[in-house]
């Protein structure tokens, strides 16, 4: 390892973004860029299937594009609630699907924004509403109905958390092909739920086109997400991704998932002057395949039992640490859905660049807290500043037309 340390580097608090459109935090561990495989096939129109037992986005295969809102509910009554929850299933409903807003008249403000054009294209949209800690407080009589591991996000011993760009009420995570059906989504939901929510911090992403082939990069150069379990197996997806009521679970929770949104700052121009060996080492991977030290191809098994000593992978090496691959380890894998984020510069001059880490569990401590308290110290933790997000539960899905996210979870 070099001798300067990311604080000599950042001084005075360089590591700071301001501003509503760049606000986030890193998790310890970086995240998959994409999950593996289809989780169901695309109509001609774009349109993924809104219905269901879960929500979208979660098994959906990563879009390129990607806006995290975290809100505070002023609704004033659990039944105002209610119709919030009603009006943001609808709305996404409406533009997930696609369609042509109706003609409010000759007086009226248009129904629509008309970013999209006259008619909305579903563009493979997806919108995934998930609740904070926060929502289970005495506003709304919720307390009994809480997940049993929602919480305010811990903060790790390498976390550099500013509270307020962390948590809240809820989290919309919207995404989609193209950028402009992601900000479309954004202010329409936004236009409807007026007075019965505010934005409380936000962070916008984008997934990189493989290159040159595999899985996508993350700003560090490196393949991001080559572990990620199969979304494909369903049996593998209800022993890591879906809640189950009982065992101390709300009823209501079957069928949704702990999501962990997590914003982290790469410090990149630091980053940038380390050489490549030091740099795989401290990844366990090569940068051009992705490969593990101890093998040839992105997704070939880096037999750790055939290095026991870490004499080719570092036994600190983050490969290493977030995924050991033994038996104990087995069903502590998460489903990561990661973004990379691009923010401009910050205060003092310095390139504000990273990672949207996002993951979900069926276990928030038996998966991400259990991995995040393994990678604790480890050498990649000189060069990223985890800085906000939250930890929050997404919604189980709604069934049909006449079902609204959270309905179960209020009644």
């Amino acid at each position: 390892m070099t001798g300067i340390g990311r604080r000599d580097f950042l001084h005075a608090g360089a590591g700071v973004a301001a501003g509503v459109a760049a606000t986030g935090e890193v998790t310890g561990g970086l995240g998959a860029a994409h999950a593996s495989h289809a989780a169901g096939s695309r109509a001609a129109t774009g349109a993924l299937a809104f219905h269901g037992e879960h929500q979208q986005g979660i098994l959906t295969p990563a879009q390129r594009s990607a806006a995290f809102v975290a809100l505070d509910v002023t609704a004033a009554s659990r039944a105002e609630l209610a119709d919030l929850l009603r009006t943001i299933t609808e709305r996404a409903r409406f533009l997930t699907t696609g369609g042509t807003p109706p003609d409010p008249g000759l007086t009226a403000p248009p129904r629509d924004s008309g970013v999209l054009g006259p008619t909305v294209v579903a563009d493979g949209l997806t919108v995934t509403l998930s609740v904070g800690a926060s929502l289970f407080d005495d506003r709304y009589g919720l307390a009994s109905a809480k997940p049993a591991k929602l919480r305010t996000m811990d903060e790790f011993p390498d976390d550099s958390l500013r509270r307020e760009v962390c948590d809240g009420d809820l989290l919309l995570q919207v995404c989609a092909d193209d950028r402009d059906a992601v900000t479309h989504a954004v202010r329409e939901i936004a236009r409807a739920t007026r007075g019965g929510m505010g934005v409380r911090w936000r962070q916008d992403g984008f997934v990189s086109p493989p290159r040159p082939s595999g899985t996508p990069r993350n700003l560090m150069g490196f393949k991001d997400g080559t572990s990620n379990p199969d979304t494909s197996d369903a049996a593998l997806m209800k022993q890591l991704v879906w809640a189950r009521g009982g065992s101390g679970e709300p009823a209501w929770a079957t069928g949704g998932s702990y999501h962990v949104a997590r914003v982290i700052r790469m410090l990149v121009e630091f980053w940038d002057r380390v050489n490549l060996h030091e740099q795989e080492n401290m990844i366990g991977r090569r940068r051009d395949t992705g490969a593990p030290l101890t093998a040839s191809a992105e997704h070939d098994d880096p037999h750790f039992e055939n290095d026991p000593t870490g004499d080719v992978i570092q036994l600190d090496a983050h490969i290493r640490l977030a995924n050991p691959r033994t038996k104990a380890s087995a069903d502590q894998r998460m489903l990561r859905r990661a973004y990379n984020y691009d923010g401009g510069v910050d205060a003092n001059g310095t390139l504000d660049m990273g990672l949207v880490f996002v993951a979900f569990n069926q276990d928030l401590d038996r998966q991400f807290v259990a991995v995040q308290k393994r990678l604790a110290g480890e050498p990649l933790t000189d060069y990223i500043q985890p800085f906000g997000g939250g930890y929050y539960f997404a919604l189980p899905g709604a069934r049909d037309s006449s079902d609204w996210l959270g309905r179960s979870m209020l009644a």
